[in-house]
């Protein structure tokens, strides 16, 4: 089961990597005004899940790279509150208000799922 979880965090990353490239106005428009160089830190991110996601894939790098992945999620959060505080003021992202709110605590899903793979090793069974 747990091979299952390591290629679907791989996946997962690769796949929202992949999205900051194909859509990058939505990354871009939940970006705090506060942060400089939107479009870099775009590329930035993600060219990093894309990177963390293959990572996970390798037994050697699987540890460093969810720890990536975890702090990666750390560094994001503030823009996830960000994007929940311009909706409550009217802005609109296309997202329903509720999902955003949904959205703050599945973060600590995501941490924790990255954290519960970490250490695993292709010969387990489990």
């Amino acid at each position: 089961m747990k091979k299952f979880f390591v290629y679907s965090l791989a996946l997962f990353y690769i796949v929202a990597g992949t999205n900051h490239f194909l859509s990058p106005e939505f990354y871009l428009e939940m970006m705090p005004d506060y942060l400089p160089f939107h479009e870099l830190l775009n590329v930035t991110s993600g060219l990093s899940e894309i990177t963390l996601g293959l990572l996970v894939l390798y037994e050697r790098m699987r540890t460093l790279a969810c720890y990536g992945i975890i702090l990666l999620l750390l560094a994001i959060y503030p823009a996830n509150i960000n994007m929940l505080m311009e909706a409550l003021d009217g802005k609109d992202f296309g997202v329903p208000i509720w999902a955003l709110y949904v959205r703050l605590p599945f973060q600590f899903l995501f941490i924790y799922w990255a954290w519960a793979v970490r250490n695993f090793k292709w010969s387990e069974t489990t």
